[in-house]
């Protein structure tokens, strides 16, 4: 089967529940999607920097992360903060006692800590994005936010793409795409602003539509980094036609606390 046609179908499944859960499942039900996507994604992540085995390195990584998740769902960013610091300095003491080569358990410790922060503890930010007034609402605004990016910057970039943006990084990444990107959040921000969330100025819309399309795909590229590091062509394959968890993450992870904290500190100048 065709690989786009394959992206489609799997939209056609996986958009029907997610409006579900976010639009009808309570804060409990959204923390578990949050929490069982952070958990699969750890997995792919671990895999990829730790390979094959190795579940001395695996379980606290995964571990530890569903732990600032977690702290998220019962204190916000205090216990976030609170949770990473005190896991942090269990991993360096658990490390201190480990055999093997010092500068092999101080790589295994940074790519724990870089996993941690880069997946769980910018996920959570869809947490706390959630419990705020018109959380739901807002958490669309994120999901338009990166979909309007992705597919403009997919389709121009291949019907217009010329100039490569970061061949180095991403072959297929193109200046075009990623201007269309652009182009494409900023209207779908505006229109779903306009509908959704009339409160919203619309010069505000643009303007986070702007600098998150910007973000979303700095994301992307930052996920594809880690996976030529790691010599993967995709994270995973759990989601037929899209690959990995983190795969479909990528734009989510910088687009989540850009829009909690612009919420939170621009708009209420």
């Amino acid at each position: 089967m065709d690989a786009h046609l394959k992206r489609w179908l799997t939209a056609l499944v996986a958009v029907p529940l997610l409006l579900l859960i976010i639009g009808y499942g309570s804060e409990l039900v959204f923390f578990f999607l949050i929490f069982s996507v952070v958990a699969a994604a750890m997995v792919e992540y671990t895999y990829m920097v730790f390979g094959v085995g190795r579940p001395g390195d695996k379980i606290p990584a995964i571990a530890i992360a569903l732990l600032i998740v977690a702290a998220a769902f019962t204190g916000g960013v205090p216990h976030i903060f609170a949770t990473f610091i005190l896991s942090t300095l269990a991993l360096c003491s658990l490390y201190l006692y480990r055999r093997g080569e010092p500068t092999t358990n101080l790589k295994s410790v940074r790519n724990t800590i870089f996993g941690v922060l880069y997946i769980a503890a910018m996920m959570s930010f869809f947490i706390l994005l959630r419990a705020e007034d018109s959380g739901k609402a807002w958490v669309f605004f994120l999901i338009i936010m990166a979909f309007s990016t992705d597919v403009t910057a997919f389709y121009i970039g291949r019907t217009l793409g010329r100039r490569k943006l970061l061949p180095a990084v991403s072959a297929g990444k193109t200046v075009e795409g990623a201007l269309g990107g652009i182009a494409g959040c900023m209207a779908g921000c505006l229109i779903y602003s306009l509908i959704f969330l009339p409160e919203l100025c619309p010069l505000h819309a643009l303007v986070m539509g702007l600098l998150g399309s910007i973000l979303g795909q700095l994301g992307d590229l930052s996920e594809s980094v880690v996976k030529r590091a790691s010599m993967v062509k995709d994270s995973g394959s759990i989601i037929p036609g899209h690959g990995g968890i983190m795969d479909r993450l990528d734009s989510f992870i910088f687009m989540a606390p850009f829009v909690y904290y612009y919420k939170l500190y621009v708009l209420t100048i």
